[in-house]
């Protein structure tokens, strides 16, 4: 009987062995079915009725680098008279929904080498190159983060809608979000200055990246700053010289002022598709006629009052929560306040779409990464909850019924409780994993 002892104890641990491989077999397994499901899923919502048709806004960024192609009058972009006279013309989209407003003027330079394609061929290219972008995402952020490609690319499709509508409507972020993973990948990689490069790109045509760019510039990595600066200027002196001062002055003195308050022409601005705090206080506090005959209460100082307040108190929160990463204890500093400062920008900015939200795959990914090896593993699933409900939210059928009835149109705002959600669970792990005592500690050694 003696004997048999060792034979069983090696027989348990088979057994332990084989259990752990078998669940780890069922993971990776589970893992390759999700990650099909939902290639399938946007190839069907988002690939092919980008390859079939053209819908709205990839009409504004053509037609505005089809003016710019046949030396049109760049100075009249933001006249949206003649600038749906021009998608006439130029027989592309819906002439009554088009408009260049709000966007930089260097934005008609964007799909300048696909000026001579038609309208669905140019989107069918760049359709090609977000997809091509997306794999390069997915690449990066695996490496980034040590995680798997599969792993990668379940993050990365689980931005549900903001990956579909940046196919279909022929966005540019998925190309945006690209550039600020491959400048914090080569951040990492030990260049800095193509870093910088990579969040400058694009930061005079969507303002995202620059966020990235400040931070860098508080913690003194001048050769990002550096990389970066050269970017933006050289886009502006592209910019510049191509359409001329005239443009440039117009967009500073009436259309970037009427954007940072979620005023957007042709646009309602009481609309909870903007899914902001602007948009959320005026639906509940200013009363119009026609847009808005039902708000909770008719007091616009209210409105004005409440954003301000509102957005004060979170950008003061993620400041005093910053400094506390930056003086705390934790030793990985950089990857939360990427995170936090991501989900910041798009939770204080006046006017948000489904596909502004792949901006979220660094930001968030950095942050769930960081909670699993800080193990808190309740922070990172609730992060990874609230970041898929935000890509697959049915908002239509479920929120927007609540849209101007009073005091129940804080329901009509589910992706903008849900990114404050994310914030507040940040915000949470910072201060409770960094005690007073070590930010104390810090502060004297340094």
């Amino acid at each position: 009987m003696a004997n048999e002892a060792p034979v069983f104890g090696g027989t348990l641990r088979c057994r332990i062995i084989l259990m752990a491989l078998t669940h780890s077999q069922r993971k990776r397994l589970a893992g390759v079915i999700l990650l099909v499901a939902l290639a399938i899923t946007c190839v069907v919502r988002g690939v092919v009725p980008a390859v079939t048709r053209v819908d709205t806004d990839f009409p504004n960024y053509f037609t505005a680098a089809k003016i710019v192609a046949d030396g049109g009058s760049a100075e009249r972009l933001y006249d949206d008279s003649w600038f749906q006279e021009q998608m006439r013309r130029y027989r592309i989209g819906k002439p009554e929904e088009g408009k260049f407003s709000p966007f930089p003027p260097p934005t008609a330079l964007l799909l300048v080498p696909l000026a001579r394609f038609e309208p669905l061929a140019a989107l069918r290219v760049m359709t090609g190159v977000s997809l091509l972008c997306l794999l390069c995402s997915i690449i990066l952020l695996a490496r980034i983060l040590a995680w798997s490609y599969v792993e990668s690319a379940v993050f990365v499709l689980l931005s549900g809608y903001a990956v579909f509508n940046a196919l279909r409507l022929g966005q540019p972020y998925i190309l945006v979000a690209l550039s600020c993973i491959l400048g914090y990948y080569a951040r990492l990689r030990g260049a800095p200055l193509l870093a910088g490069l990579c969040f400058g790109l694009f930061t005079p045509i969507k303002y995202f990246p620059g966020v990235m760019l400040i931070y860098f510039a508080f913690r003194r990595e001048w050769k990002v700053v550096l990389g970066g600066a050269v970017a933006v200027l050289a886009v502006v002196a592209l910019s510049i010289g191509a359409l001329g001062w005239k443009v440039h002055e117009i967009f500073l003195s009436s259309a970037l002022g009427n954007h940072l308050i979620g005023n957007l022409s042709l646009q309602d601005p009481f609309s909870a598709s903007f899914q902001s705090f602007d948009a959320l206080f005026r639906r509940l506090f200013v009363l119009d006629a026609a847009s808005n005959p039902r708000p909770w209460l008719a007091v616009p100082g209210l409105q004005m009052l409440g954003v301000a307040i509102t957005k004060v108190v979170i950008f003061a929160t993620a400041i005093a929560t910053l400094i506390r990463i930056a003086t705390g204890s934790l030793q990985e500093k950089v990857a939360p306040s990427v995170g936090i400062l991501g989900i910041l920008t798009l939770l204080l900015a006046p006017a948000t779409a489904t596909y502004h939200f792949v901006l979220l795959w660094l930001p968030v990914g950095l942050l769930i990464d960081h909670f699993c090896r800080a193990r808190a593993p309740v922070h990172a699933g609730l992060l990874l909850v609230l970041y898929t409900l935000i890509g697959f939210f049915p908002y239509g059928r479920a929120a927007y019924q609540f849209e101007g009835r009073g005091g129940l149109t804080v329901f009509a705002f589910p992706r903008l409780f849900l990114l404050l959600a994310m914030f507040v669970v940040c915000v949470s792990f910072v201060w409770s994993r960094t005690r007073p005592s070590a930010v104390a500690a810090d502060i004297a050694v340094s």
